[in-house]
């Protein structure tokens, strides 16, 4: 069969450019608050910490939100619970334009974090289900990339409309999702095997959460939970931070969003690359390759001076690391079987962004402490090796596999009753 004929079926091609668009209304919305911060940094006076302490915030909800929508997926279905998650951080992206203290923004970044927290891992999980396995991991990282794309309107946003209109007005733009929440109510199903499982009504939350430690998952759990952990400590400690790590290197606001904006377009390439190979070479080659190759760009750019060099460094630090970020979404929801799926791609995404708390308040403080960014990319270098290392000899390749008829997945004959 043709390797695009799945992507022409009009029920897949509906499904994978519409959850494609709620994904890329995330990325807008976490890239539009990583430029809002360096503008808030000159016209409300914050320092590092308080630029670090924002990212934070917004991370503390992604996790809380992973876990619990994760949750409430496997319960209540993905269709339902990636609506309300849309909702939920398009209202609080929305209110963000009425604020006028520190305080009060940070409040609503930790809504709208909550609702892009649950909305990704629930999103991915439902793409997975509904493609063959023969292309599961290729659709996802396809869906994947328009994370890229929702960087590069941020990226737009940030150098034509916050100069001339203000922080305010992105926030306003970041509220459009709400109305393509109500469309997406009536133009997606929950998935074939979800429906078909009957998963929402056999176990308990504390009992999916057992499940994740068992003896069949929990290699696969501790895998995943480190290689989130460093990715997310990395990805966020990096990129929210590089439009106020160009302009420390000496060049001003614009100019720094045109930087910007030109590394974030490596990224589509990046996820392109790693969806052919991911399904020609398998996850685990993708990930440990994409992952290494984004370590070695971090010393590059963390020791680059010149704009040219810099350019080059991030170029390929975005091309590398959004590469292995598809790889990671296509790969964990094939590690667990219907019933718990979104649960385990919930909380590993919920632990990680533990790290997407970590990294950028730590750049916050040690930029305030003198550090150089030579160090401090030294030290997303280990995180991210220690990643690779994690899934090189911790991961199992799930290339071709069926989740819901690998015996490797189920502990005992109960289980398998209750997990299928």
């Amino acid at each position: 069969m043709d390797k695009a004929v799945w992507l022409r079926q009009p029920k897949v091609r509906k499904l994978l450019f519409s959850v494609g668009l709620s994904w890329l209304f995330d990325a807008m919305d976490v890239g539009i608050i990583s430029f809002i911060a360096a503008a808030l940094a000159v016209e409300w006076g914050l320092g590092a910490q308080q630029i670090g302490l924002l990212t934070a915030i917004n991370s503390i909800g992604m996790a809380v939100g992973a876990v619990v929508a994760g949750s409430l997926a496997d319960r209540y279905g993905r269709r339902a619970v990636l609506l309300w998650t849309l909702l939920i951080f398009s209202i609080a992206s929305g209110l963000s334009v009425l604020v006028a203290s520190f305080a009060l923004l940070c409040v609503l970044r930790f809504a709208a974090g909550f609702g892009l927290g649950g909305e990704l891992p629930v999103a991915s999980t439902l793409v997975s289900e509904s493609v063959p396995a023969a292309e599961r991991g290729r659709a996802v990282v396809l869906l994947e990339s328009f994370w890229a794309a929702g960087w590069i309107v941020a990226a737009l946003i940030a150098f034509f409309v916050i100069p001339v209109y203000g922080w305010r007005a992105a926030f306003v733009i970041g509220a459009l999702p709400a109305l393509y929440a109500l469309y997406l109510r009536t133009s997606i199903q929950d998935s074939p095997r979800f429906t078909a499982s009957g998963a929402g009504g056999t176990l308990t939350f504390a009992e999916r959460m057992q499940s994740l430690w068992s003896n069949r998952h929990r290699s696969s759990t501790m895998m995943l939970w480190i290689l989130w952990f460093t990715v997310v400590f990395s990805y966020y400690g990096m990129f929210l931070w590089l439009p106020t790590v160009m302009v420390m290197k000496g060049f001003n606001l614009v100019k720094s969003f045109e930087y910007v904006l030109i590394m974030t377009l490596a990224q589509l390439p990046g996820y392109f690359t790693a969806a052919y190979f991911i399904e020609k070479y398998g996850r685990k080659f993708v990930l440990v390759t994409y992952l290494l190759l984004t370590a070695a760009s971090a010393i590059w750019f963390g020791t680059a001076e010149s704009a040219g060099t810099l350019l080059a460094a991030g170029i390929c630090l975005s091309f590398f690391n959004l590469g292995a970020w598809g790889g990671m979404y296509a790969y964990t929801p094939e590690l667990y079987p219907t019933a718990v799926r979104s649960t385990g791609v919930g909380s590993a995404a919920s632990f990680g962004r533990l790290g997407g708390v970590i990294g950028p308040y730590l750049v916050g403080m040690l930029v305030a402490g003198g550090v150089s960014m030579a160090i401090i990319f030294i030290i997303f270098f280990v995180a991210i090796v220690i990643g690779a290392m994690a899934v090189l000899f911790l991961g199992r390749e799930t290339k071709g596999t069926d989740p819901d008829t690998d015996r490797r997945l189920f502990e005992t004959a109960g289980e398998n009753r209750n997990i299928r």
